[in-house]
């Protein structure tokens, strides 16, 4: 029975597939001449001209797969997978959800193709084994990419204010004066006098270290559209700060500060180093698009090195556009080189020219904040340096 009611829930999940999501809508707005095309290509397909002409007229998705892998087995250009699949709008900003026994069939219908998990209108099926009868939905659920590749900026980068900056509470002082700590150590730390290091009933005992938020400028306007704190570590609070006592008659009240021990660290911990509130992980399950609306954003910085001058495949970037812009994830945009400007020196007037910028690659935007996201290089010719565009692909 087990395994039947799990093949139930399994093909109603695949009819289903377009009510499933997590992830956060699009806030750009969408014309009506827009709304209507995508209705329209969510009926028909994509052209067969945008078909990989190696394309299989049926796969079985295997363990391992991820949709960014299918997506360039049926298509010449990966991001028209909604197209492809017959998305409207509403599906485009959900996950959807694919899983490892589906079978895909491609049909073509005159100069249109479309991919289905249905074959002359039969019911859909997913070939299961009793060691998948025991998962659940959401581990089996096909990834856009291998999760190994961007689990760490899931959670690693965020990307806040000046206030939140200077409101971190520090570390002060490590147990025994040690001044370089590790997993095990315990620490000790203080908020500013305006906020101190309390423990909330129910709140969550665990925050993430930072050392120095590096501002982000933008590389156009050069203003300051965030602080990035580069992940350190993780600490859990035993126990939070205490108001000043004073421990003899006439004595000034000492302050007792919070304990926290070192649980993780990715760099050795010091007095200094700040704590944040570890925010909730999100694992999204989103579907390669191309954005609805035109977009110029450029390379703000790579991430993790100051040293790193141009980024390659599977490295992350920040861009100068977030969730205020419409930035969404799951959104691909291509990386352009911005042409050169050079003398024309077969001119007699030596007249001054700009090459046009070229298509270099691919990036797909999976964390977003207000102003900034992080856009991971999934494709590229040669290396992507700060100010690089990125714009709709086409």
């Amino acid at each position: 029975m087990k395994g039947t009611a799990t093949t139930c829930v399994l093909a109603m999940a695949t009819a289903l597939y377009s009510t499933v999501g997590v992830a956060q809508a699009q806030s750009f707005p969408v014309t009506a001449g827009q709304r209507a095309t995508a209705q329209q290509v969510a009926q028909q397909g994509v052209p067969l001209a945008a078909l990989n002409p190696s394309a299989p007229t049926s796969y079985t998705v295997q363990r391992g797969d991820t949709l960014w892998r299918i997506s360039g087995l049926f298509l010449r250009q990966p991001w028209r997978w909604p197209e492809l699949w017959g998305m409207n709008l509403q599906a485009i900003a959900n996950p959807h959800l694919i899983y490892p026994g589906q079978e895909l069939y491609l049909e073509k219908d005159g100069d249109y193709a479309r991919l289905t998990t249905v074959r002359n209108g039969a019911s859909p099926t997913v070939k299961l084994s009793p060691r998948v009868r025991s998962e659940s939905l959401s581990d089996l659920a096909l990834p856009t990419l291998q999760m190994h590749i961007i689990e760490a900026f899931l959670a690693e980068p965020l990307v806040i204010d000046s206030d939140t900056v200077a409101n971190a509470p520090r570390i002060i002082a490590g147990e025994d004066d040690r001044s370089m700590l590790s997993p095990g150590d315990r620490a000790y730390v203080r908020g500013p006098s305006t906020a101190p290091l309390v423990y909330a009933e129910g709140a969550s005992r665990s925050y993430r270290l930072f050392r120095q938020a590096t501002p982000l400028h933008d590389p156009i306007t050069k203003e300051i559209l965030g602080y990035e704190a580069q992940y350190l570590g993780q600490v859990e609070l035993e126990r939070g700060e205490t108001p000043g006592i004073a421990t003899q008659k006439d004595a000034l009240p000492v302050n007792v500060p919070g304990t926290v021990n070192i649980r993780k660290v990715k760099e050795e911990i010091r007095p200094g180093d700040r704590l944040l509130p570890e925010p909730a992980r999100q694992y999204l399950s989103y579907v390669p698009h191309a954005p609805q609306t035109a977009v110029q954003a450029h390379v703000v910085s790579i991430y993790g090195s100051t040293s790193v001058r141009y980024g390659t495949q599977y490295q992350v970037v920040a861009i100068n556009k977030g969730t205020q812009d419409g930035m969404a994830a799951g959104m691909v945009l291509a990386l352009m080189t911005t042409g050169q400007t050079l003398v024309d020196k077969t001119d007699p007037q030596r007249a001054t020219v700009q090459l046009p910028n070229e298509e270099n690659g691919l990036a797909m935007v999976f964390r977003s904040f207000d102003r900034v996201s992080y856009a991971l290089i999934m494709d590229i010719q040669r290396g992507v340096q700060v100010g690089d565009l990125l714009a709709t692909p086409r």
